[in-house]
């Protein structure tokens, strides 16, 4: 990249007419030179007279020149910035003492960062709050548009800006946490250029908000950006840290970290400030439901922002706050709860709400309560009568305690410091990638048991993630003790479904023609599976599948496919089918593979090529493209070659009723990774990874590769 494009004219860049009283002044105009094009820099090499022991020749370069050098026996090596660029300014010393640029090397092979350039260690003064970045917001603007691939303008939150005082607010850190901040960023950048991070400085260009999210999150937001949760708790709670999360969930019920920001206030300006940034590191995709609190300046914010997104209240945001608004129903808090329940809870449709409603805000005369009839005007974000037609993924509950959210309570309390969290930030990302590690591992290295000769379960043994099969196995179990009764017999039959397991009755509605079923306790809603009384009313007329429609992608084990499950559920299954087939040959191959460089080499060399050839034979089907001969010949040969494994050893069984312990899969015997020829000629058979007998080290080694194997799987 050409720096002349981003050099104010303020600084001018190095040529042969300069000079300098020593080459130390030529190091610090060629910092400042390098802090308005937007690099760090580096003292390269110097050079000393033999005679008079003074510097004669000094060299200047870009902190990413050079390429990285390592032994191959380090140990945990410190990441590298150097990629190659070339960028420089050398300098020599005349007889008379003055310094002159010998060379200038002005072009570079990476993107510069004007608007972040006090960012790099050489530009860096010892407070980081105090730095001059050079730019005002209004300049600012167009590079980080440009920085972030983004066409967004900074000068349009001005608009958010209700006080003149709100711009000068800063974010109250302890001394020194500000650098911890700046350099946990900084390191996590150079481990992965994927990391983003973005700072809000206000006019005295002190350190106002701060976002930032990793790679992980960028990828995670990629195939669960169906619901995000903005959690305000710790900040809203007064925690010792400012600290506010952008939750998701992946296919395992497991919380997911799709970025972190520091933030000074509660103001339009901050949230509109954060909600657009988040939009740039998202690459501009919005997700289709967003949670928060019942807040003014968010709503504000995402009306603005996320304005095809639904904006809805998580409940236990809007529950958690009736004891403190209310608190003068005193002895009729009980009473109230419990009307307040039926309504929300049991109103099918929204003229039974109204009319629940209004009769609850009479009997308590709670008419001229602002917060009550803020809950009535915002009753489509959070009220589940208003919910038919989206689905919350588990983020919505009635308590904290039940919520994904709570699961980070453990890495952080009250008087948690920015120090402690930074430190806490990096476990924090550990244990959530081997949890998901370890789901993905069970998902194709175990198969569960049935417990009923329920159509419904066998349906979904190989279609749902493990956690999601076991929450709907429990529905299943429960349409047991459910008991219905139809109440008439139109277009749209409803059914009243007595649940003897919690003694509750609940209605549901069932449309045979387009196949729409709700039911009152809103289980699908809230948790994304049909619940027990959905399927004891398909049961009764006569559907013995679930409808493509309630099988939400994100719970299966195609939810991180680039294609659409559709409504073909025997597709779902043989993908399903051969995705676990293509791991556990994995594994073997990767045993086998690590023995020696030789055959390491070799596996690695076969995976690339077959990786190829499978991205070029999958992009030809896509584009209705007729594959290659050679392509054609090579899985036509497979496929016979898999088909013979699933008829003559049984590969891969169908679902079976298990009324007892697993059955033990044979082992790993010749590690055979298909139908092979032996030395006598003869088929060999294809052997099965053991169940719960793989070596220690082996599984550990499955377990930290096992990202890597699916990725590669799933092409």
């Amino acid at each position: 990249m050409d720096s002349s494009a981003v050099v104010g004219s303020t600084i001018s860049e190095p040529h042969n007419d300069m000079e300098f009283e020593s080459h130390e002044a030529a190091y610090a105009f060629y910092k400042e030179y390098a802090k308005s094009a937007g690099f760090g820099t580096a003292k390269l090499s110097s050079r000393r007279s033999r005679a008079s022991k003074e510097f004669i020749d000094a060299k200047f370069s870009c902190i990413r020149y050079g390429n990285k050098q390592q032994s191959d026996d380090a140990i945990n090596p410190r990441p590298s910035p150097k990629i190659g660029c070339k960028a420089s300014m050398h300098v020599k010393r005349r007889l008379d003492g003055k310094w002159y640029v010998y060379s200038f090397v002005k072009e570079h092979n990476h993107e510069l960062l004007p608007a972040q350039a006090h960012f790099f260690r050489s530009h860096r003064s010892s407070d980081p709050l105090s730095n001059d970045v050079r730019m005002r917001r209004r300049k600012n603007s167009n590079a980080v548009s440009k920085l972030f691939t983004a066409n967004q303008n900074v000068d349009c939150l001005e608009n958010f800006v209700k006080h003149q005082h709100d711009k000068g607010r800063s974010l109250v850190l302890e001394a020194g946490h500000a650098h911890l901040l700046l350099e946990l960023f900084m390191h996590m950048q150079e481990e992965n250029p994927k990391f983003f991070y973005a700072v809000d400085l206000n006019e005295e260009h002190r350190l106002r908000n701060v976002f930032w999210v990793d790679a992980k999150g960028l990828e995670d937001f990629t195939y669960f950006s169906d619901v995000v949760s903005f959690d305000t708790t710790y900040f809203t709670s007064k925690y010792k840290i400012p600290l506010v999360l952008f939750i998701g969930v992946n296919h395992h019920i497991q919380p997911t970290l799709l970025g972190c920001a520091l933030i000074a206030d509660e103001t339009i300006y901050t949230f509109a400030w954060l909600l657009q940034t988040w939009l740039i590191a998202m690459g501009e995709r919005t997700p289709q439901v967003f949670l928060t609190d019942q807040n003014e300046a968010i709503k504000a914010a995402v009306a603005a922002f996320l304005p095809g997104t639904r904006h809805c209240f998580c409940l236990w945001h809007i529950l958690e706050k009736i004891p403190k608004q209310l608190e003068f129903l005193g002895a009729w808090h009980d009473s109230f709860l419990e009307k307040f329940n039926n309504c929300i809870y049991k109103s099918c449709t929204e003229e039974q709400f109204d009319k629940r409603w209004w009769e609850l805000v009479d009997d308590f005369n709670l008419r001229d309560v602002e917060w009550v009839q803020s809950l009535y005007d915002d009753r489509t974000c959070w009220v589940p009568t208003f919910m038919k037609d989206i689905s919350f993924a588990g983020l919505s509950t009635s308590s904290r305690s039940e919520s994904l959210n709570s699961l980070f309570d453990k890495y952080i309390q009250v008087d948690t410091s920015l120090r402690d969290f930074i430190e806490q930030y990096r476990v924090i990302l550990e244990d959530r990638h081997e949890e998901e590690a370890k789901a993905n591992f069970d998902a194709w290295h175990e198969t569960p048991d049935l417990k009923s000769p329920s159509p419904f379960e066998k349906q979904m043994l190989l279609v749902y993630t493990h956690e999601i099969f076991r929450k709907f196995q429990v529905e299943v179990l429960g349409a047991a003790a459910c008991h219905l009764k139809k109440e008439n017999d139109c277009m749209t039959t409803t059914y009243t479904v007595k649940d003897f397991e919690n003694n509750q009755t609940y209605m549901v509605e069932w449309n045979t023609s387009t196949s729409n079923i709700c039911c009152s306790c809103h289980l699908f809603e809230y948790k994304g599976y049909l619940c027990r009384h959905a399927i004891v009313v398909l049961q009764m007329s006569g559907v013995f599948s679930i409808p493509p429609k309630y099988i939400l992608q994100r719970w299966t084990n195609a939810a991180m496919s680039r294609h659409p499950i559709g409504g073909k559920m025997e597709e779902v299954q043989s993908k399903v089918r051969r995705f676990n087939d293509l791991c556990r040959r994995a594994i073997i191959l990767g045993e086998e593979g690590s023995l020696s460089q030789e055959s390491y080499y070799m596996a690695l060399g076969a995976i690339s090529e077959a990786l190829k050839q499978c991205a070029n034979l999958n992009s030809s089907v896509e584009n209705g493209m007729r594959p290659d001969a050679s392509s054609t010949h090579v899985v036509c040969n497979v496929e016979k070659e898999y088909q013979s494994i699933i008829t003559s050893n049984n590969k891969i069984p169908d679902p079976k009723l298990n009324t007892g312990k697993k059955a033990v899969r044979t082992g790993m015997a010749g590690r055979s990774l298909g139908s092979v020829e032996n030395s006598e000629g003869n088929k060999g058979k294809v052997s099965q990874v053991e169940e719960g007998m793989v070596k220690d080290g082996f599984q550990q080694m499955v377990c930290y590769s096992l990202t890597l194997m699916i990725a590669i799987t799933r092409l």
